[in-house]
Order: C-alpha cells, then structure tokens, then sequence
C-alpha cells in the first residue's frame, strides 16, 4: 500500500510541465530523442487523442477506502487529490488539495489551509468539510480504514471551521503530517454509502472527483477510460482520453505496443526490453525501483481478537526453518538469471533508492547463500534426512512446502523453479501454486510462503505499519491492511517511536532499527530490488515526464505526473495551455532526466505493491 506528498503554487496561466512520477526508471523525452517529424498519432474518427496504457493487474477496488493494489491506487491519484503531493524532483512535501500546513508548537494540531481553485467534477467546490469528513469516517468506521486507516489511527479530532481550513489535533506528534496518502472524497456524493466496507464505487460513472482526470467507464479485467478535467487547477491534460487496458499476458501487451495498439507498458522482461529497444519509435526506460521483491513466510494468520485460522505450515514458526529457507535462497543467480541484471541485490526492507532510510544488515547478520550452513538448521530443528533423502520431522511428515506465485509474473515463476531445485537438494519439497488471484488465499491465511512485492513511498511509513499488530484483521471474518500478519511488540514499539519522531536523523535510525528487526525475525526475506523496465511510442507521446526527474519511472509513481504531463507526439506547441510541459526530454536508459525550468509547482504521492502489485 504504498503515500505521502509536497506541493508548491503554479503560474495564473497553467503551463503543462513535465513532472516525475513514482518509482524507478529513467526519463522519457523530446526533442532529440524524438524523431523531429514523429508520426502522428493515430486518431479516432472525431480526430481525438488517446493515450492507452497496458497494464498487467486487476483492480481490486474503485473505493478509496478498500484499494491496495497499485493499478487501483493509481486511479484515484488520477481522479481525486490528497492534501499533499510529492516533489518529482525531490521528494519533498508540496501543495495538492491544501495550499499550506502549519503545526502548532506542541505539533499536536495541524492547520491545513484548503485552496479555493479546486472543484468537483460535478461543479460543486471541493472544501476542507470534504476532508474532515473523509478522515471522520475513516476514524469511526473499520471499512472505511481498510486500506490507510494506519494513517488516521493517532488523530483525535478533525474539524473544519471554514471551506478553507481544516484541523487535524493529535494523540501524540505524528512525522507523517506532509505525508498523507489519503484521496480526499466529494461529502456530498459519499456520505449516501451504507457499507464502506462492501461499496466499490464501480456502478455510477462518471466518478465524481477533483484530480486531473474524470474516471468515465470502467469494466472488469477490461479497461478503465478517463476523459481530462478542463476545470483542474494545475491544468488539463493534453490527451483527450486515458484508458489503462488490461492485459493478462505480457507478451500480449508487449505486441500490442508494437502494432501502436497501446501507447506504454511497463513490468518489460529483459528479453522484451532488449527486443523493444531495437524497435522503431519505441523508448525503453529502464532506472531503479522503489519496489522490493521478497519471499514471505506465513508467521501463523492470526486476528486482533486473537484467533487463528488459515493453514500455514507450523514448521515455518521455527527460526531456524526460516533461515535455512533463506540460507538456500541464491539472490545473486536471481539477480543475473532472472532479471538478468535489471535489478538490484536485496536487504533491507526499503531499496536503496531512498537514501536516507536504506539499511544493510552487518557482516555477522547477513544470512548470505550458504546450503551447508541451511543443512545444519534444519538438523537442529528436527528436520532431518531420511533414507530417501527427504526431510521429515518427528512425526515422520515429510517437510513439504507451498509457495503462492502470481500467474501473470513471469518472475515468480523462474524463481520458484530454481527455489525447487535449490531447496529440493535440501530434502525440502516445494509446490509452486501460481495462481490468476493471490488474494482470496493470501488474505485467508491460506499459504505457506509467497512472493510479495511492495512499492515504497519517499516516507515509508505506510510500508512500515502493515507489519504491525494494528494491521491484522479485526475478525477472520474482516480484512485487515496487514501484509503477512506479522505481529511483533519489539517492532511496534520502534513503529510508534518513528511516527513521533520530527527529527529526520533520529527518524530515519528508528527506520533502520525497524528493518534489522524484520529481518531478525525472519518472517520475509527481500530477494531483490527490481528496475522500472517499461517502454511507450514515441511516435504517439512526444514528451512525458518520469520521477524522480534524474532517472525514474513513468508507471507507478507517488503522483499523476507521468500522464498529466504527457504529449501527443502531433502537438508541437510547448506554450499552449492547460496542457502538461512538453519540454522535458526523453532519456534514454542510465541517463538522467532534465526538467524544464519555469514551473511553478512540483507535486508527487505514494503506494504500495506486491507481486500482484499491492502498494
């Protein structure tokens, strides 16, 4: 689950400007790297513009409240803003809904000053009551806090005193003020809803809103089609329609790009990378990450009212197995085998992309590539080798483990396959259950190891608080924000210090101290941290910018920018308004991305992702 941002103010005169979005890869430009006098773009009959999207996953919730996924999360930054945004260029705290936030000197009360140049789709004005009420409900109703309710867990009381002011008091300080993640709803069309914990918002359209874009159709495991909103303050985008088409398979949407049926795709395999970089007005933008790709155990599902359920296996509650599984795990040949250098090795919990909160394990605590080693921990376990071979336990059950793959990742896959090989010569079984939903088993508890994936936000607390015991299921019966149900006191207590914490240095060694906590104990494994490898036609987007600007990704970003800010590759007016900048430059792979001068504002958010693509 991926959230917070920064803002600034624009020019009265809405210039469109390249502005970075979310994670990983590099730049898309003009000028040079585009073809002087691209191809046009191909237009419908009434001579619009379409910018389509290929994208992978399904979308789990049109609801703000209940959304986790990364496509689904997506949609609401195109269609709602949240009170903050993300600097593109540095990840710093600018205007989105709110022009301005002030604390008081206890920092127990923030004042969030709300702009008066924000409308509903509807044309009703989007005010602080729209806020309050949004977080109101958040705070009094268990679905609406499905998906961020880790956000609003520490607020006391939300009030509006004014259309233009709205105040948050707190329990304690709270770090993440400027940070959070959470789309600010239209009062007047959500408070009609009955169950939160059940309404999807995927029945009446167009969808009101206030972001960029206004959500015009949807169908499931189809499309979702938006149309600009004229009215945005930043400016309306330059396309026409925005329509993200799913694909279930890969090499699907990778011919789609080719036959310009599609205008981007992302989550490229190297092999279609390397093959799309030698196509004709087709850019390959391959940067870092802001995922982490990780093997997860299933520590024993449990509820906040202490039951269990689910079926993981019990063997996984000893240490010991953990780290032998992680002992027999080759990071390296998945880094050079699987993702064939598009990729980083992995540790800690947040990818070396942000900086500050970046951790290593020591020499001493590194669990490196070692079977030998993994031999002797599950000997001491009590999981040692029959005459066959085979690992059993004291019961004489042999020890035989599932792994939940997502069926549309291609990755899962390969490394399932050498984790069979790699474990097997541990006397250890593996079934690799590669599955079209991951969910429904997930969330039931019903696994025993899975490949999960989060994208991280420039503050990672939201990445942070699914592992605490706050995030688990209220009931078996519920759904909870937690990741794999890992519930640990140590942990919490290191949560809550860092949410309180103002100082950054302090914050970000509490940070630290989180992630040796979580690979301590052994319930998650970070595998890798993969590149943004995606690719679009230059021949139907002229200018497109990515975030961070020095080198990051289009698909996935803390932000809108990336289609906000694009430009059809038939429109050569850089000064036309209301419409994104056109003068970025597209870069090419490991070069860093140049953003125009003469922008008034900067703007970027956050989610999370998994395999599947949570955020």
């Amino acid at each position: 689950m991926d959230t917070r941002v920064p803002r600034s103010t624009r020019p009265s005169t809405p210039i469109r400007t390249l502005l970075a979005v979310g994670a990983t890869a590099l730049a898309l430009t003009a000028g040079a790297a585009t073809p002087l006098n691209p191809a046009p773009q191909e237009a419908r009959a009434d001579g619009s513009r379409t910018l389509t999207v290929a994208v992978s996953q399904s979308v789990d919730s049109l609801s703000p409240f209940l959304a986790q996924r990364l496509v689904s999360t997506t949609v609401h930054r195109l269609i709602y803003e949240n009170l903050t945004n993300y600097s593109p260029k540095d990840n710093h705290a600018i205007p989105g809904l709110a022009t301005k936030w002030e604390p008081s000197p206890d920092k127990l009360t923030w004042t969030y000053t709300i702009r008066e140049d924000s409308n509903w789709s509807d044309g009703k004005q989007a005010t602080a009551e729209d806020a309050a009420w949004t977080f109101n409900t958040m705070m009094k109703d268990e679905g609406a806090a499905t998906a961020n309710g880790s956000f609003v867990a520490n607020f006391k009381k939300v009030t509006a005193p004014s259309p233009t002011q709205l105040v948050i008091e707190l329990k304690k300080p709270q770090a993440t003020m400027a940070a959070l993640d959470v789309p600010i709803l239209p009062r007047h069309e959500w408070e009609k809803v009955g169950d939160f914990s059940k309404f999807n918002n995927d029945k009446k359209f167009p969808i009101v809103g206030n972001g960029p874009f206004i959500l015009t159709d949807y169908k499931v495991d189809r499309y979702v089609k938006f149309k600009p909103n004229e009215k945005f303050w930043r400016g309306a985008p330059k396309f026409d329609e925005l329509v993200l088409k799913y694909y279930k398979d890969g090499d699907a949407a990778v011919a789609a790009l080719q036959k310009g049926e599609v205008s981007f795709a992302s989550n490229l395999t190297p092999a279609q990378a390397a093959s799309l970089a030698k196509a004709k007005n087709i850019k390959v933008n391959d940067a870092p990450g802001r995922r982490f790709y990780a093997l997860a155990t299933n520590p024993g599902a449990r509820s906040k009212d202490g039951k269990k359920f689910g079926d993981g296996h019990p063997a996984l509650l000893n240490p010991k197995v953990r780290q032998a599984l992680f002992a027999a795990t080759d990071r390296k040949t998945i880094i050079d085998k699987v993702f064939q250098g598009h990729a980083v090795e992995g540790e800690g919990y947040i990818p070396p992309r942000f900086s500050a909160y970046h951790w290593k394990p020591t020499a001493d605590q590194k669990i490196a590539y070692d079977p030998a080693k993994a031999a002797t921990l599950l000997d001491e376990a009590g999981y040692k080798k029959n005459k066959a071979g085979k690992r059993v336990g004291k019961d004489g059950k042999p020890l035989d483990f599932r792994i939940l793959c997502h069926a549309t990742d291609p990755n899962d896959k390969a490394i399932g396959k050498y984790m069979q090989e790699w474990w097997g010569d541990l006397g250890i079984g593996l079934k690799v259950d590669c599955l079209d939903n991951v969910s429904d088993p997930w969330l039931a508890g019903e696994y025993d190891l899975a490949f999960d994936g989060w994208s991280v936000n420039p503050d990672p607390d939201f990445v942070l608080s699914i592992h605490t015991c706050a995030a688990l299921p209220s009931t078996p019966k519920d759904t909870g924000a937690t990741d794999n149900f890992i519930c640990d006191k140590k942990f919490d207590e290191l949560y809550a210090k860092q949410t309180a914490e103002y100082d950054q240095a302090k914050r970000a060694d509490l940070v630290k101290q989180m992630q040796s906590r979580l690979y301590d104990t052994g319930y998650m494994n970070v595998m890798a941290y993969p590149n943004a490898v995606e690719a679009y036609r230059t021949d139907q987007i002229r200018a497109i910018t990515t975030m961070p600007e020095s080198g990051g990704n289009l698909w996935g970003q803390d932000g809108y920018w990336s289609w906000w800010s694009a430009v059809p590759a038939d429109v050569n007016d850089t000064s036309e308004e209301g419409g994104a900048a056109s003068t970025g430059l597209v870069i090419g792979i490991g070069v860093a991305v140049v953003l125009a001068a003469g922008l008034g504002a900067f703007v970027a958010m956050r989610r999370r992702s998994t395999a599947e693509d949570r955020e």
